[in-house]
């Protein structure tokens, strides 16, 4: 599983030893840094349990063991809605 900008996940010790006390955590980006196979770099954000950022981190992890609690949001498609014209109230013009 790769993760996405925007996903969030629970990263536990399955993810890396560094993780005894499982967190969750809001991802920014994978990082492109050279890693071992199957290991990669996250850069992203801690997440409370109401799910509000505490705190910015990079971490190091195994992507197999990584969780996805939710996917990134779909941008959507914004509708504005269509104003009608009113039809403007015009003087007759007088020629001559």
């Amino acid at each position: 599983m790769l993760p996405r900008s925007g996903d969030v996940l629970h990263v536990t010790r399955a993810a890396s030893v560094q993780f005894l006390k499982p967190i969750m955590f809001r991802v920014i980006r994978v990082l492109d840094w050279p890693t071992y196979d199957g290991w990669m770099w996250l850069e992203g954000y801690e997440l409370n349990a109401a799910g509000d950022a505490v705190s910015r981190r990079s971490i190091y992890v195994q992507a197999a063991g990584l969780r996805q609690l939710r996917a990134a949001a779909q941008p959507r498609q914004r509708t504005v809605p269509v104003r009608q014209r009113r039809p403007v109230a015009r003087t007759p013009v007088r020629v001559g």
